[in-house]
Order: C-alpha cells, then sequence, then structure tokens
C-alpha cells in the first residue's frame, strides 16, 4: 500500500508532466507556422491585413495568396516571396539582387504611383488609380496595359485581401 506522502509527490509528478505536455501542444499551436491559429496570432503582429499580407504574403483569413512568377521563375505561395522582400518595408523600392543580376524595383507607395511622373520616356503611362493598381498587383500591367518589368509576380489573392492590401498601400509614406 502506497503512503499519502508516496501518493502526494506520485500526483504532483503526473500533474506536472500533464501541464508541461499540455504548454508544449498550446506553444506548438501558437508557433508552428502553418497552424491553425496562425492568422490570429499574426494579426497580434500587424496592425492590418493588409500590412500583413505586405510583409508575410499571408493572410489573417487563412486564404490562399500566390505569386505566379514569369516563365521559368516558378510559382510560390506564403511568405517565401512578399511585397516588402522587393518593394522594402517603406514601399520606396530600391536595387535588389534577383536571379544573379541587380534590379531596380519601383517605388509603390500611393503617393508615387498615383503622382504624376510615371515611366521613363517610351514607357511613361498615366497615374495610376485604385483599379489600376490592382491590375497592377494581379496581371501584372501598368494603367496603359503594357506588361510590367519581369521580376513583378502575377499575385492571385481574395477580393477582400486585395482591397486589404490596397489599402495598407496608402498608409506607406
Amino acid at each position: 500500500m502506497m503512503s499519502d506522502r508516496t501518493l502526494s509527490w506520485l500526483l504532483a509528478i503526473v500533474g506536472g508532466v500533464v501541464l508541461g505536455l499540455t504548454l508544449v501542444a498550446l506553444a506548438a499551436l501558437l508557433l508552428w507556422p502553418a497552424g491553425p491559429l496562425r492568422g490570429m496570432i499574426s494579426a497580434w503582429r500587424f496592425g492590418s491585413n493588409g500590412e500583413q499580407i505586405y510583409f508575410t504574403g499571408t493572410s489573417q483569413r487563412g486564404t490562399a495568396i500566390t505569386a505566379v512568377m514569369q516563365p521559368g521563375m516558378g510559382r510560390m505561395r506564403g511568405s517565401r516571396l512578399t511585397c516588402a522582400s522587393c518593394h522594402g518595408a517603406d514601399g520606396r523600392g530600391g536595387q535588389v539582387q534577383m536571379m544573379m543580376q541587380v534590379v531596380e524595383i519601383p517605388g509603390i507607395r500611393h503617393e508615387t504611383l498615383t503622382g504624376d511622373d510615371h515611366g521613363e520616356d517610351e514607357h511613361r503611362h498615366e497615374p495610376y488609380t485604385e483599379q489600376t493598381i490592382r491590375r497592377a498587383i494581379t496581371d501584372g500591367v501598368d494603367p496603359a496595359g503594357e506588361p510590367l518589368d519581369w521580376p513583378m509576380p502575377r499575385w492571385s489573392m481574395a477580393d477582400e485581401d486585395l482591397d486589404d492590401l490596397v489599402e495598407f498601400l496608402k498608409t506607406l509614406d
């Protein structure tokens, strides 16, 4: 027969193990990148869904966001490719190393896109509108319908996510 003291210690040890395993399982749910709570956890880190999409290529809604690259470059899903990885955290663009070369990436701040100065000589076009910004993101074309340079992926996302992303671009300064 076990003494009360031995039983108390045994219960304390078993309780500690159960509590420890529960905490590990909860941490795994919260921290695992593809976990069921991913969108909710990310919402704590980003001020808006649009900001999360811009920096991670993922939606707080859990909806799919994919990028189709130019021929030969493949298809990417999730956080391997983001708006910020090319256009920068501030949306000002700059030089990026890509495909073994340095590429000049344009700025995509709202005031830049909707301002008067667009393109150079034969590539000049009208300022972007909200609708043409959406087309640039999803179809890879400028306001005149001309294809954007090869590094620009063609993004596929839910309309609500695209709305959120365009709204976020308006906050970049």
